[in-house]
């Protein structure tokens, strides 16, 4: 339901009437700092003066480590949600209604897995598809972990796994050495703004001395990595990307996360991997174990670039804005706008993961969960669960494609 989010954001705006909260613009201030009001930012153009992210809550000043046995809970019962986003997206009008295709007195039983953050959702997105076939019977496993539940995908023991990330590069060469095809992942939602450790999206960020305004995948590309797909010379020194005066000659530092990390994975895949070749990156960058360092070496470092979750950023950075391609002006900022309706280049999405054979149909009851989980209704109870966001149209229309299944049955 809705409604009780609406007065969680209502009392914690009562009880925090007094505190300024943190609106940042250039320089992301952590720890409840304010920057200067501005509104908030949509697409970067060239005057360095347009405002880059509106945060209306304050960052995280500091980020609780979850112990081995919260660890362990979250396997068994599913990870403790985060308070609900204060901001929610209304649903995009593009996304179709759901439209019963099969009999609904249809029989079948389904055993699946999920990553320790998803239970809550998809439980509910089972609970309303029984609402249409009361007769199909979907089970969750446990202990709730993507890499696992994908593992006994690969053995043919669950019939699929929702998993909050893409699947690692040992999980897909495992089920290709298997099966002879590789597994299909469908977009099923998107993931959270800056919520930690449920799915937030990523940014690059800079020291707040730094002059530089925005960056492009192919500038990152010619900076993190060593392969270097997107084409171009290495970029080695601050004045590489135009910068002058003390920044010309001055080297730049990178910060990152050491793989195999989700985050890690995540920007590989985005901005290294180009065409159908993989990204590797330069062996000069100084990697940490997880991205909790991250933001905190950079500040430190007025030559340092790094990147991680928006909830990691604990400390006083740049957020960049960013492009896929520097040839236009459509530079976004990661604001929650931009987030929420996918033009942030780095927003993350959730996957469907199964098992089905290129180029034949899929199970037409799974097909039906996925088409329920695509639709207006299945997007809707994103929203209620108020914790990750909705898919926009395009993006459920790409994951219907992807499935097979058209716009109506």
């Amino acid at each position: 339901m809705i409604a009780p989010v609406l007065e969680e954001r209502e009392e914690y705006m009562r009880r925090n009437a007094g505190i300024s909260l943190a609106i940042t613009t250039i320089v992301v201030a952590a720890c409840g700092e304010a920057g200067s009001p501005a509104s908030s930012a949509e697409v970067f153009e060239d005057d360095p003066a347009t405002p880059m992210v509106e945060w209306v809550l304050p960052a995280n000043a500091e980020l609780p480590r979850r112990s081995d046995e919260e660890k362990q809970r979250g396997m068994q019962e599913g990870r403790t949600l985060p308070r609900p986003e204060f901001l929610q997206p209304p649903l995009d009008s593009a996304l179709m209604p759901f439209i019963p295709a099969l009999d609904s007195a249809v029989e079948a039983t389904f055993v699946g897995g999920a990553s320790d953050i998803l239970p809550g959702l998809v439980l509910r997105w089972i609970e309303a598809f029984n609402t249409h076939y009361p007769n199909v019977d979907i089970e969750i496993g446990t202990p709730y972990a993507g890499s696992l539940g994908m593992l006994e995908v690969i053995e043919g023991d669950y019939d699929f796994v929702f998993v909050s990330r893409e699947l690692k590069p040992t999980d897909i060469s495992s089920f290709t050495e298997r099966y002879g095809y590789p597994p299909l992942s469908v977009a099923v939602s998107g993931g959270s703004y800056r919520h930690y450790g449920f799915l937030d999206a990523i940014g690059f960020f800079v020291h707040p001395d730094n002059p530089v305004e925005k960056l492009s995948f192919e500038q990152i590309d010619r900076m993190f990595s060593s392969t270097r797909h997107r084409g171009g010379q290495p970029i080695g020194t601050w004045g590489d990307l135009g910068l002058g005066g003390e920044w010309a000659e001055r080297e730049i530092n990178l910060y990152g996360i050491a793989p195999w990390n989700g985050f890690e994975e995540f920007v590989r895949q985005r901005v290294l991997n180009y065409g159908n070749a993989r990204g590797e990156w330069r062996d000069d960058i100084a990697f940490s174990k997880t991205a909790f360092a991250v933001a905190g070496q950079v500040a430190a470092d007025r030559a340092g670039i790094g990147y991680s979750g928006l909830a990691y950023v604990t400390a006083g950075v740049k957020v960049l804005p960013l492009a896929q391609t520097g040839k236009t002006n459509g530079y976004i900022a990661p604001s929650y706008e931009r987030v929420a309706d996918a033009t942030y280049p780095l927003s993350r999405l959730i996957y469907f993961n199964t098992n089905r054979l290129p180029d034949t149909p899929m199970d037409p009851v799974i097909q039906e969960f996925i088409r329920f989980i695509l639709s207006e209704e299945g997007q809707q109870h994103i929203l209620e669960h108020a914790i990750f966001l909705p898919l926009r149209g395009t993006q459920a229309d790409a994951s219907l494609a992807t499935i097979g299944a058209g716009e109506t049955p």
